[in-house]
Parts: structure tokens; C-alpha cells; sequence
């Protein structure tokens, strides 16, 4: 299931339900071979170096591994090599990114035409990820380590990571009004918005803002018939909840096209209301330059940046509960790691998988499909992986190991 690169189970021969075979992998010292393969243990649930051990005790599925030794060299290797190692690492994932989703067509991130990158302040690392729908997960396109005393709204950090994100995805969509920039109000700072917005980038942005005391006094004035009813991701009408957009003096010193739109929400059953917020509501707003949208579709657009946090809780379980390493630049090496596990875990579905399987999360994929035992059998000079039939998944391991053989070859 972790696909040709690492040496595992590539698809299924015709007429033989339960049995996969596989190709010869890779020397065992290419440091490609060396990272892809501590990649895979991380996203089968390791959390160290230490775990690539996992596919060193199977070489009959994962080929020849490196030894615990080599791959710690390597890891001191890279990062002392610095930003050049971090930048060659970055464009492999780059090129293997573009490729795949060419090859998912319909299922692609980008399929409508459109690529929305979340960025987030959910854990100590600021991260990126490309949102991949209501019908699927989300892969990582940035990841920047940075001291533990640093802010969420720090604007250099996020136009670093911003930056970082936008060199994952496709050329086409490095500038342009059809990659969405979407944060919460750690980014909703006039340097970072205005980074961009600026002229020769022209991106898209959703932007969380803070309900500061003038813009509290806005929402005062907004009349009643200004107010629409929120939506939900069917149409229907959100109980409980409005839109509005604030127009006048809130926008001196940020770019031209800045819309700014807020939410006023009846509060959860015992939920504290803060001092920013009005007449019983809570108050939310955020910023954007989309002009062609109604404000409710603008509100729905951005509140769906809440799937953020479950890209989150999937970094924390594929490696990124603590940080291994014993100082910063081999723990952005780990990171690295980190986000090509994640890019496995989510190409792997959008290739392989479809409907409601597609977004299965980590834990769940690991326990159903990655985990499921096999023998390996010798037919006709070709090894095979033979599952059990009473597995409950085991349809869904050689359907999408046959959909992953037919892809054409990467070579």
C-alpha cells in the first residue's frame, strides 16, 4: 500500500483477489531510498528514527533497508548540508506532487480549477496544507520549525511559510486568483495580507481578523436588513447565525479590495461570551479579496478552514507528537520526514481510494489496511503477498493496489 518507491506492493495480478506482487526496490543507500523508507515507517506509525526497524524486519515486502547507523548519518548529513539539502528535498516533493496529481485527474486537489492552501498555528511547527475537500484529506505543502517563544500573527513567518507552500504546488499555481490563501487571525496582519496582495502575486486570500474595538463599533451600526442568514455546505440555512459586510473607515493602511465580513452566531450552550462580542452574539470576522461571491458562500469558504484541525491532529499521529531529534536543524530534517509521510498518506487515497474510504485518517488507514497481515508466495518466478480472505478490508487493499499497478510507471 505504500506504493513502488519504497519497495512494498505494487498491484494485483488479473483473476488473483488477495494477492499482490512486487518489484525489485532500489539500492538500499540511495539517500532517496534511505528518507522515502524512514518516510513510510513514520506514516505506518513510527515516531523516531529508530522505527524504520519495522520494515527492516520484513525485507521480503520493503527490500533491503538501511541500518539504524546509516540513517542517522544521513539525518547529520542533511542537516548540516542546510537550506541546500531542505531545498533539494523540497523540489523531489515538488515534482513527485505535480505528478500525482495529474495522475489522480477528477480526484486532484486542483481538479476545479482552484487550490486552497490552509495555513495553521496548531502546534509549535507553522504549517500549510492543501485542502482537499469535503470528499477527501489534505496534503502538507509547508512546515517551518521556530522558536518556542514565537507569536501566531508573526507576518515574516507566515509569508516564509506562504512562500514555502506556494513552491509545492504546480507553476500555474504559484500566482493567481485561483490559489486561495485561507488563515486563521494569525494571519491577519497588514504586512502579511498585504504580501499577498501585492502586485505580480495577485492571490487570493481568507483571512481570520480580530475583532478590534473599531471594527466592534462597525458591527453596532450594521442596520437589521444588512444581516443574511448564514449557510450550511448544502444551502440550507444556519440556524442561528448571520452575515454582513462592514464597509467605512476599517480599512485605512490595508491593500485596495479588502472586503471584510462578519459573523454574528447564537453561542453554544455554555459557552463564554467575549467582550468583543454583541447583544448576545458572538462575533467572528475575517478579510478577503474575493469580489465575486455572495457573502454568505465568502463566510461558508472560510469557516471550512476548520478541517485545518484535522490536519493537524494527523501530523500529531505520523511523527509530530514531539520533535526526536537534539537540536533544530536535524529536527527540520524530521519535519521534512513528517510532511513526505503525510504526502503518502494522502496520495495513496486520492489514487487508490474512493468514496467515504478516501477520508479515512491515518490511525484508521494503519489499523484496517497498513497493518493487515499476509504471507508471501512464490508462483510462476513472481512473489506475491496472499491477504486473508477474512479480513474485513481485504477487497479494499487489492482494488486499490490494482488501481495503483495500473497507473503508468514512474520509472
Amino acid at each position: 500500500m505504500a506504493g513502488r518507491g519504497a519497495g512494498a506492493a505494487t498491484g494485483c495480478p488479473a483473476g488473483a483477489a488477495g494477492r499482490c506482487a512486487w518489484r525489485r526496490p532500489r539500492a538500499v543507500h540511495d539517500p532517496g531510498k534511505v528518507l522515502l523508507d524512514v518516510a513510510l515507517a513514520v506514516a505506518m506509525g513510527g515516531d523516531c528514527l529508530a522505527d524504520v526497524g519495522t520494515l527492516r524486519a520484513e525485507p521480503g515486502v520493503f527490500g533491503p533497508v538501511a541500518s539504524d547507523p546509516t540513517v542517522s548519518r544521513l539525518v547529520d548529513a542533511l542537516a548540516a548540508a542546510g537550506p541546500k539539502a531542505l531545498s533539494a528535498i523540497r523540489a523531489a516533493r515538488a515534482e513527485a506532487r505535480e505528478r500525482v496529481w495529474k495522475l489522480a485527474g477528477t480526484a486532484a486537489p486542483d481538479a476545479a480549477g482552484q487550490v486552497t492552501v490552509e495555513k495553521t498555528f496548531g502546534h509549535h511547527p507553522l504549517m500549510g496544507f492543501v485542502d482537499h475537500g469535503s470528499g477527501g484529506s489534505g496534503e502538507p505543502v509547508a512546515g517551518l520549525l521556530r522558536p518556542g517563544n514565537a507569536g501566531s500573527n508573526t507576518a515574516a513567518d507566515h509569508i516564509t511559510t506562504a512562500g514555502l507552500a506556494l513552491a509545492q504546488l504546480p507553476k500555474k499555481y504559484r500566482r493567481g486568483r485561483r490559489t486561495l490563501i485561507r488563515t486563521d487571525s494569525g494571519g491577519g496582519t497588514h504586512e502579511f495580507v498585504a504580501w499577498l496582495a501585492q502586485r505580480g502575486r495577485w492571490l487570493s486570500y481568507s483571512v481570520g481578523m480580530t475583532i478590534t474595538e473599531q471594527i466592534h463599533q462597525a458591527v453596532l451600526k450594521v442596520p437589521a436588513p444588512a444581516w443574511t442568514a448564514a449557510i450550511e455546505p448544502g444551502g440550507e440555512i444556519r440556524d442561528g447565525a448571520w452575515v454582513a459586510e462592514i464597509t467605512g473607515g476599517c480599512f485605512k493602511g490595508w491593500p485596495k479590495g479588502k472586503r471584510l465580513i462578519v459573523r454574528k452566531e447564537r453561542p453554544h450552550p455554555g459557552a463564554q461570551l467575549r467582550i468583543t462580542d454583541a447583544d448576545g452574539l458572538r462575533l467572528t470576522c475575517f478579510a478577503t479579496n474575493t469580489t465575486d461571491m455572495p457573502i454568505a458562500a465568502l463566510e461558508l469558504r472560510h469557516r471550512q478552514r476548520a478541517r485545518a484541525e484535522d490536519r493537524i491532529r494527523a501530523a500529531r499521529a505520523t511523527g509530530l507528537r514531539n520533535l526526536p531529534l537534539h537540536d533544530t536543524a536535524q529536527n527540520q530534517i524530521w519535519l521534512e520526514i513528517v510532511q513526505l509521510a503525510l504526502d503518502l498518506l494522502a496520495w495513496m487515497p486520492m489514487l487508490a481510494l474512493t468514496g467515504e474510504i478516501r477520508r479515512w485518517e491515518p490511525r484508521r488507514l494503519r489499523f484496517r489496511l497498513l497493518s493487515a497481515a499476509a504471507q508471501i508466495v512464490t508462483t510462476a518466478r513472481r512473489r506475491h503477498l496472499r491477504f486473508a480472505r477474512h479480513w474485513p478490508w481485504t477487497d479494499v487493499i487489492t482494488d486499490a493496489l490494482a488501481r495503483l499497478e495500473a497507473l503508468p510507471n514512474p520509472g
